[in-house]
């Protein structure tokens, strides 16, 4: 193997991104001009279906199932392979070029929040649900939400992209991150061993946030890498995500800003609770 020797200043080789490379960039703001849509309601969702934006279409099904009425929310689709992301009239809602971003016009001016965790916890505050009002558990659910916040980037950005997308493999990185991966994988075994949820007996945003990441691992639906990592030995996750996938609002969540997989299971754009049309029923109604 030849050894690489770090330039004294890097510079961006634009051919060197692997499957992303024409999205990814050294320097922030936009390419192009285009403003955002603005739909019906107060809650406008700019997203993709990746986990990331799962965590925030489950959020706002859960509030609507929980009769939260002014939950109601439009959910435009933000095609990040294409550079939608990138607009003019994203950029002013999320700087930071990622998705999923929140606009909420039920204000005086209209609030963006962007970053999932902090979107899944100003949801929470908004409509008190979904957060415990007991200080400890609450406390506890903040813990679990920021742990997958600080956490995703090694299972994302690290293992899956040098496991599943860079364009060669390198032993040391795909090594290095199924360590770290396998080590968050037993940090959530040992807990949920002792626990129905992330925060104790209460379904709150801290599982919202993590189902989708590592829920979507154990069952082999991210990165094709359920044997490497031998995700059948964690017992407790695989009954935590089984039991949580059986949720209604879930199946509704999980279909929004979808563009992959089996065409009955996408909802490109969300606009009405109507837009989940009879095809798609079996997949969304209580289970039993």
């Amino acid at each position: 193997m030849t050894e690489y020797t770090p330039p004294k200043v890097w510079t961006w080789d634009k051919a060197n991104g692997g499957q992303f490379a024409n999205i990814n960039r050294p320097i922030a703001g936009p390419t192009h001009d285009k403003a955002l849509p603005i739909g019906k309601h107060p809650l406008q969702l700019y997203s993709l279906a990746t986990p990331n934006g799962v965590k925030v279409t489950v959020m706002l099904e859960e509030l609507l199932a929980a009769g939260h009425g002014g939950a109601e929310y439009d959910a435009w689709l933000i095609n990040i392979r294409d550079g939608d992301q990138f607009s003019s009239g994203y950029v002013a809602a999320n700087p930071n070029s990622k998705i999923p971003v929140l606009v909420d016009h039920s204000g005086a001016k209209p609030q963006r929040v962007f970053e999932s965790g902090a979107i899944l916890l100003y949801l929470a505050e908004k409509f008190g649900a979904f957060l415990p009002k007991d200080h400890a558990r609450r406390t506890e659910a903040l813990s679990w939400l920021f742990w997958q916040m600080g956490s995703a980037p090694y299972l994302g950005g690290g293992f899956g992209h040098f496991y599943a997308y860079a364009p060669f493999k390198i032993e040391y990185a795909i090594d290095r991150f199924a360590m770290e991966v396998k080590r968050e994988l037993d940090v959530l075994d040992r807990h949920l061993a002792d626990n129905e949820y992330m925060a104790g007996d209460e379904y709150s945003i801290a599982d919202m946030a993590i189902w989708p990441w590592y829920g979507a691992l154990v069952k082999g639906l991210v990165y094709d890498a359920a044997e490497f990592l031998s995700v059948q030995d964690y017992t407790h996750v695989q009954r935590w995500t089984d039991a949580i996938a059986l949720r209604p609002a879930v199946k509704r969540g999980r279909m929004v800003n979808r563009v992959m997989g089996d065409p009955a299971s996408q909802l490109h754009e969300r606009h009405d609770a109507g837009d989940f049309d009879t095809k798609t029923q079996d997949k969304i109604a209580p289970a039993g």
